[in-house]
């Protein structure tokens, strides 16, 4: 059977042996055969001329007998040594068909036809780099072409190369002679030339036009085989790139020849064009847009719906082309602050209508191949979050590595701009470009050179007041974003026919006449009050009870009370239960406490059977007190005469809009993720929805601050796309949908229970994007929903009035206000810098850290055992600290990210309360430790609240990765040893 497989492989690799020969890269691919002899190799590579050495390594790998696996090593070796056009004819499925061959062999023989011109008109580094930016070619050939002794050289075997390229080389080569300005080369190929250069085209080719035939292609001719020193024969000009080795000559009537040629250029020049989009702009969007095509940096403030995206793909690609057509080097970073952001940025709108621009998209959950700093130095557009471009701006600083550099970028474009304050990360940036705005100013005056900074375009919905109550207060507001920005203007403008205003309505309810089930939760409180000797003057199920019992629970942690910390903190979820109770379904409720439960008597429970985790008398008291409630809880909870009258609300409102419209679809804003699930759930139950096909999910964050499972970025993908598609027609979210992400379609909005500020109102109102939409304020008791939403509406109308008071101040009157503001804000970074640095100064040695397990107050470790990797997780690798803990596996914990892994949880062999995660870094599994799950003391000094690793002026030592992988291999090496012996 083997040799009959063999035989047919040889049959398909002889019949395209021709067309093999033509696309083989033999140098590239030739150290990818495993199965040949290093004499082999040395044969094929002595070989005169690229063909002949393709003709030979075909020969030799034809050669019986043949090992196992050697056709597959002969396709891959074509793989990666670049020549996947060659790769595919050996795959039945992949195999041109006669009319792309047909393509490929009328453009390579164009190449042909003007080679010699070719040769003396081409600016080789400038094509090579963006051959190699546009995957026309690949990095093995370029270092081949830029270590070409001269410019001639490099192009005859740029263009020698070219034409084994992937499928649509040529019109990606037009595309590269377009965008480096090669006027000349690009008219020749494309046959868009004046009459002057066609009769300076057929001059060059005096042989075609009399009628002589071209010489016949030879190995002495083959480009790929010239020495390298330049030649000035004709002849060798004129080598035929891409034929085998026994086609014929040119016959006389290459005039007619290259007219069908010219066609044939001429549609695939139109082609090419076509696959750009146009984009087109409203009238309100181009008057928005002047002032940055003039280079100007400002804000765009429009609603949400209005495009403000679509603008700023427009003013990318104006911005690039111009910068190409002077010469100048363009790179644009696009800034989101979500994830989800950046994929729906890329896919919608950059790379859609950027066809020309190589355009990628990056954010922390990317599987980078590159670093960062590559994909910036090889595309001209790049979709990140911000973040990212944080840390590589800082590592150029840190001197880490090599970084990004402000001035290797020509435009910044700024999502949600209006977070460019209060030190956030927009902040940071563009920080970093005012210090440098103002150091150029002093450079410039004493006639240095300064470094070049980008552009600045921000885009928002709403700068927002900023908690101003005063009109003063809020210009102040808005300029210094402006000024934070850079901005010389903030753009409005006003929407006329394409303005869309939801229909605003409010459903208030009275609130549950009696609630059964929130007593019995009070009672236990009650209980727990009792046992703990807490006193309070809060109401429970209030946001002020909830405060004061976390600040309760952090000061007996403190003290090493643990009687009042356990109970604290078993009080948080029960207020937690209450609050579900105002929101969701009794039954939802009941389930959070029921899971809470049962989690915590997991946490009792050891993987190892002969270990047992005790008990204190406080936890065996709460264990008692809920199962001795539990049955009582569940049957209230199952009588609907008492369940809360905002579902009622929510229940009529949701029937109202999917009877009266034919294609609803909405979207219901929440406060929690587990209300956000449990909405959905409740959804699901209500037959009545069913009857109209609502068809319900959530959407959440990515984020792991909650004890809710976050998303991922994929499946935040998936429902946005479902519910794009109205395969879902009722998303139910919590503010990760407010800002940004681009929901169309939707006709309907309702705020459940959640009233934030005058940013989030604008940006959810925004969300219905459909004609004839609604808004609707569902309130949920204890909300104040109304009088909130109220307050938000004067904001509104104030920071509109703000706005345009701003636009209509004379230009150095806005100038003097910015600039001080800019120099304001420089010298409060500057001393902030200065704090930090005497805090490092004053920075603690690691010895005087000291944790303690937050559950049973057990001494754990000290800063001296703590290993800090990538400046971020902080592990343990000592012996002694790796017999306190066990390790409990966790599916739903499992996280893959580019160089490490989570796989379950790490928690105290005493009491069971979880420490960390366990970490597998670069093959060595870490315990990585969480600093609030621990008792702090600093420098003999007990910490009440230490919830970030970054709180702690401590600076650990880095991770030994070389030393913990030996002390790993050592240990592996003895093993082994000991099962040899036995």
């Amino acid at each position: 059977m083997d040799s009959e497989s063999d035989a047919v492989r040889e049959r398909l690799i002889e019949t395209f042996r021709p067309k093999l020969a033509t696309l083989i890269k033999v140098d590239q691919v030739v150290d990818h055969v495993h199965f040949l002899s290093e004499e082999q190799k040395e044969q094929i590579l002595h070989q005169e001329g690229n063909f002949a050495g393709a003709n030979r390594l075909i020969a030799e790998v034809l050669k019986p007998p043949h090992g196992p696996g050697w056709f597959r090593t002969f396709v891959d070796a074509l793989v990666h040594g670049g020549c996947e056009p060659a790769a595919k004819y050996l795959d039945e499925e992949q195999v041109p068909s006669p009319e792309e061959e047909a393509e490929n062999e009328q453009y390579a023989k164009l190449i042909h036809l003007l080679y010699p011109t070719l040769l003396d008109l081409l600016d080789v580094d400038v094509a090579c780099y963006n051959c190699y930016t546009d995957e026309i070619i690949t990095e093995a050939d370029m270092d081949i072409i830029n270590a070409a002794p001269n410019r001639r050289e490099g192009a005859r075997k740029l263009l020698g190369r070219i034409v084994k390229g992937p499928e649509g080389w040529f019109s990606k080569f037009l595309e590269v002679l377009r965008r480096t300005e090669q006027t000349a080369v690009y008219d020749l190929l494309a046959w868009k030339s004046s009459d002057d250069q066609n009769v300076e085209m057929e001059t060059s080719h005096g042989d075609e036009t009399t009628g002589n035939e071209p010489p016949a292609p030879s190995p002495a001719t083959d480009p790929e085989s010239q020495d390298s020193h330049e030649t000035s024969s004709h002849q060798e000009d004129t080598t035929d790139l891409y034929k085998a080795e026994n086609t014929e000559s040119e016959q006389p009537g290459c005039s007619a020849e290259a007219s069908e040629v010219r066609d044939e250029g001429d549609s695939m020049a139109a082609a090419a064009a076509s696959k750009e989009h146009d984009i087109v702009l409203r009238d309100y969007q181009e008057e928005v847009a002047k002032p940055a095509l003039e280079g100007k940096n400002i804000i765009i403030c429009l609603p949400t719906g209005s495009g403000k995206t679509r603008v700023a793909v427009y003013i990318t690609k104006e911005h690039l082309d111009k910068r190409k057509r002077q010469g100048l080097p363009a790179k644009v970073i696009v800034l989101v602050n979500k994830v989800p952001l950046v994929e729906q940025h890329y896919s919608e709108e950059f790379s859609k209508f950027l066809k020309s621009y190589k355009v990628e998209r990056v954010s922390g959950n990317s599987q980078l191949k590159i670093s960062f700093t590559e994909i910036v130095k090889n595309f001209d557009v790049v979709v990140c979050t911000a973040q990212i471009l944080e840390n590589y701006l800082e590592r150029s600083v840190s001197g880490e590595d090599e970084g990004v550099h402000l001035s290797d970028l020509s435009l910044i474009v700024i999502d949600e701009c209006h977070h460019t304050q209060k030190g956030g990360v927009y902040n940071h940036i563009m920080m970093r470009f005012l210090k440098q705005k103002h150091r150029n100013k002093r450079l410039q005056k004493e006639r240095k050179k300064i470094k070049p900074l980008p552009q600045i375009l921000g885009l928002t919905a709403s700068p927002g007041v900023g908690g101003a109550t005063k009109m003063s207060k809020t210009e102040e507001h808005i300029l210094r974003i402006c000024a934070n920005l850079d901005a010389s203007t903030i753009m409005t403008a006003k929407l006329g026919q394409y303005k869309k205003d939801s229909h605003k309505k409010v459903e208030t309810n009275e609130g549950r006449k009696a609630d059964p089930f929130g007593d019995v939760i009070k009672k236990i409180m009650t209980d727990i009050h009792d046992h703990a000797g807490l006193n309070t003057t809060h109401d429970c199920g209030t946001q002020s009870y909830e405060q004061w019992v976390v600040q309760t629970e952090r000061d007996a942690a403190k003290e090493g009370n643990q009687k009042v910390r356990v109970c604290a903190y078993h009080l948080q979820q029960y207020n937690n239960g209450l609050q579900l109770n105002n929101t969701i379904r009794m039954t939802d409720s009941f389930s959070f406490l029921e899971q809470f439960y049962n989690d915590e008597l997991k946490k009792k429970t050891s993987p190892e059977e002969d270990h047992v985790i005790k008990k204190t008398e406080t936890e065996r008291f709460l264990f008692e007190l809920f199962r001795d409630n539990k049955d009582k809880l569940m049957e209230l909870a199952k009588n609907p005469e008492n369940e809360n009258a905002s579902l009622s609300k929510l229940r009529t409102t949701i029937l109202k809009e999917f009877t009266l419209r034919e294609n609803a679809r909405g979207i219901i804003f929440t406060k929690t993720r587990r209300s956000a699930i449990a909405l959905v759930q409740w959804a699901q139950d209500n037959p009545k929805f069913d009857e109209i096909e609502v068809n319900a999910a959530y959407l959440i964050g990515g984020g792991d601050q909650s004890v809710v499972k976050p998303m991922t970025s994929a499946e935040q993908k998936d429902v946005l796309k479902k519910f794009g598609s109205g395969e879902i027609n009722l998303l139910i979210a919590t503010t990760v949908a407010e800002e940004g992400l681009d929901i169309p379609k939707c006709n309907f909005v309702i705020r459940y229970g959640l009233v934030t500020n005058e940013i989030s109102m604008i940006q959810a109102r925004g969300r219905g994007r459909a004609e004839d939409s609604t808004y609707t304020l569902v309130e949920t008791e204890g909300a104040n929903v109304a009088e909130k939403e109220t307050v938000n509406e004067y904001r509104i109308n104030m920071m509109n009035k703000a706005i345009e008071k701003l636009r209509s101040l004379d230009q150095k009157e806005y100038d003097k206000r910015i600039m001080e503001f800019q120099i304001q804000a420089i010298l409060e970074d500057k001393l902030r810098v200065q704090k930090n640095k005497q805090k490092e100064i004053k920075n603690s040695s690691p010895s005087e850290v000291k944790l303690n397990c937050r559950g049973c107050n057990k001494d754990v470790c000290t800063g001296d055992d703590i290993e800090i990797i990538e400046n971020m997780h902080r592990v343990n690798q000592t012996q002694q600290f790796n017999e306190l803990f066990q390790l409990k596996e966790n599916n739903t914990l499992r996280e893959r990210h580019l160089d490490y892994e989570t796989n379950g949880y790490i928690s105290c062999k005493e009491c069971g309360h979880q420490w960390g995660t366990m970490m597998h870094y670069r093959g060595i599994d870490c315990p990585c430790l969480n600093v609030k799950n621990f008792a702090v003391t600093l420098s003999g000094k007990k910490i009440s609240k230490c919830s970030k690793w970054s709180e702690l002026p401590v600076k650990f030592q880095d991770f030994d990765y070389a030393g913990h992988a030996f002390e790993m291999a050592s240990d592996s090496d003895e093993e082994e040893e000991e099962e040899v012996d036995e």
